[in-house]
């Protein structure tokens, strides 16, 4: 089994490797293998090798086919999101139990075309039950605490959302939103994947702290957690069964 890992903003491992070029159907993607928790892991940057892709500008279907094309069966994924909950301030770091799409313009699939079949993927299980609980178990075992499986709100971005959307959001259930998470869990499970997601909450979304919201303490607020970040995501990959028995899988 082999396993990948998506790194979003504010998290790098801190890796030197050059991050060679992998062709795909839907163009080029750029994965570097590391070690990580004693093993071999394929890691992908998800805004690019310099960090220098917007979120509505994402290849995810070049990004996750990459881990596909390696071998990859199962992936975790780190992103950072802004609290819709007053009670979950900047700093907390939660597993992603669920989420809401509310993108308007991007690649959400691969059956995008007439073919043999037409292919519809359930989601009742959003996320992999496995994945998801060797996250909460490594954070156990490293003391670190993790809020409960959270419900992702998606937009598209660049902009952060206004205090309308926020309050609409959190009316219709929503804890955190972010802005790369779909279709990234979506074409994970399309393409055979199973998939984990660990959230970093990084700033109050608009409307529930005071001033305005920047990218700049976002970076800040994940660069404190960096460290716990890799610590649960190497303790991860040592937890993580070996035979996949978690979800229904195209």
């Amino acid at each position: 089994m082999r396993i990948g890992l998506i790194i979003g903003t504010g998290v790098d491992f801190g890796t030197s490797e050059q991050w060679p070029e992998v062709r795909t159907p839907y163009g080029p993607a750029y994965a570097a293998t590391i070690p990580l928790g004693g093993t071999e892991v394929v890691l992908l940057r998800r805004h690019g090798p310099g960090h220098n892709v917007p979120p509505h500008l994402i290849n995810y279907r070049a990004n996750l086919w990459a881990l596909r094309q390696a071998g990859v069966e199962r992936v975790l994924a780190t992103a950072a999101v802004g609290s819709m909950r007053k009670e979950m301030p900047p700093g907390s770091m939660a597993v992603v139990g669920d989420f809401i799409d509310f993108t308007k313009c991007r690649d959400a699939t691969i059956f995008d075309r007439p073919g043999e079949r037409v292919v519809h993927i359930d989601f009742s299980t959003p996320y992999c039950p496995e994945v998801s609980a060797a996250l909460e178990q490594a954070a156990a075992q490293l003391g670190i605490r993790l809020e409960r499986r959270l419900t992702y709100v998606c937009v598209d971005g660049p902009r952060y959302e206004t205090p309308a959307e926020i309050r609409m959001f959190a009316q219709w259930g929503g804890d955190v939103v972010g802005m790369t998470g779909v279709p990234e869990v979506v074409l994970a499970r399309e393409m055979g994947m199973c998939y984990g997601g660990l959230a970093v909450l990084a700033n109050y979304a608009a409307g529930i702290g005071d001033g305005p919201l920047s990218h700049e303490e976002v970076i800040a607020c994940v660069g404190k957690r960096r460290q716990d970040i890799q610590n649960v995501l190497e303790r991860a990959v040592t937890i993580i069964p070996t035979t996949r028995g978690c979800c229904s899988l195209p």
